[in-house]
């Protein structure tokens, strides 16, 4: 095992433009680290500079406190698990996970030893004499997995490897990787594109946005303080909505009435005349449903309902509003980056399964203020998140 850092790792191709643009991270021994973003952000790249299949234009790749950028893959002892799985289908389960130690020229016994060894931890022993063809989508998955594993690599690097399978399989999947480097304890580098599996797997996650960090943080710190609009509206399904508001003099002017924020989420918006205001789904409820305990914490608006999904356990009403031009047009461009739907002018509400609310209908709805996030329009920047930020590193 080894830690993995990244020192101001830039990538530029033929064109001049940087693909990867002055990445700084640092990866711990043994940690699970997660890059997400939308495609063509980067992270497959910075992957591959990792591996040694990218060369880095600019900056320093250490694998284990080593230099490693021109070192080749093969003298960087790293296991790749690809999203196309990449078995030889003429060869067994058995050959393929041994195929890495049969060109290290391993002996018989210890290529035995170590192929049992992978395949009674990923549950493939009664499938080791049968072919790839013969196999789902998951176990090939993890006849790839058995051979990473018996390299005793340094690091697993794995690049999407789930995008191919079925929604089920991905999530049966997801929790056996999870549980496999828990029990490696193995340095883990895992692109996606996938929010869920960003949230679901790893220690911490790094969002990147055309090639540029955004921000470094475990899954709660990211859905809970993300540092822009970018980070908000990637992370969470559904995405956080953005309602635009007017700054007055005593309240913020929203297309849902006068906003006081709690003191806990106050901001200083001297010079502001417009900011977006986030809001998860869940941090609206059904006010007919809403405890006299908390009401008082948030706002109670009247919303026109156009359609509900009920789940079963749960239930999300969408609120169709009006909103200035350039917020309108500002939210597009988002919609398009992140490839998403659900960033246009309306509210995805999350509602308790009781509620009784209908479609087609005006009914009550209730947002919890002190959950509520603050934007800057301009930068896209959480001025709520900063505000935090300094309040903690202020001193006692």
């Amino acid at each position: 095992m080894a830690a993995i850092t990244m020192n101001n790792i830039i990538k530029k191709y033929g064109d001049g433009f940087p693909a990867v643009n002055d990445v700084s991270l640092d990866i711990a021994d043994g940690e699970f680290m997660i890059l997400v973003g939308p495609s063509g952000c980067g992270k497959s790249t910075l992957l591959r500079m990792i591996v040694g299949l990218e060369d880095i234009t600019s900056g320093e790749m250490l694998i284990g406190g080593e230099r490693v950028n021109e070192k080749a893959p093969r003298d960087r002892n790293l296991a790749m698990v690809f999203q196309n799985y990449a078995l030889y289908p003429h060869l067994t389960v058995y050959e393929n996970i041994a195929f890495p130690l049969r060109l290290q020229k391993t002996s018989d016994t210890e290529v035995k030893e170590r192929v049992n060894q992978a395949a009674e931890l990923l549950e493939l022993t009664e499938h080791l004499e049968r072919k790839p063809a013969n196999l789902s989508g998951g176990q090939r998955q993890r006849v790839a997995m058995g051979r990473a594993i018996v390299r005793n690599a340094q690091a697993f690097l794995f690049d999407e490897p789930l995008s191919n399978l079925d929604a089920k399989l991905r999530g049966q999947m997801r929790t056996e990787i999870s549980r496999l480097q828990k029990r490696l304890g193995i340095t883990t580098v895992y692109v996606t594109h996938d929010q869920v599996e960003a949230m679901t797997l790893g220690d911490r996650v790094a969002v990147l946005r055309k090639g540029l960090l955004q921000q470094v943080a475990s899954p709660r710190e990211l859905y809970e303080n993300p540092v822009n609009l970018f980070v908000a509206g990637f992370i969470g399904s559904p995405p956080m909505n953005f309602i635009p508001a007017t700054v007055g003099e005593d309240a913020l002017h929203t297309p849902f009435g006068d906003v006081t924020l709690p003191e806990s989420r106050s901001v200083d918006l001297a010079g502001k005349d417009v900011v977006l205001l986030g809001a998860r789904p869940e941090s609206f409820e059904d006010a007919a449903v809403v405890s006299d305990t908390v009401r008082d914490h948030g706002l109670t608006f009247d919303a026109n309902i156009d359609v509900i999904e009920w789940l079963g356990n749960e239930q999300y009403a969408y609120v169709p509003y009006d909103a200035p031009e350039d917020i309108r047009n500002q939210l597009a461009e988002l919609e398009r980056e992140l490839d998403s739907e659900a960033m246009r002018t309306q509210l995805v509400v999350s509602l308790d399964a009781t509620s009784r609310i209908e479609e087609a209908s005006v009914s009550a709805l209730w947002l919890d203020l002190r959950k509520v996030h603050v934007f800057d329009p301009s930068t896209g920047e959480n001025l709520t998140a900063r505000t935090a930020t300094q309040s903690t590193s202020a001193p006692a």
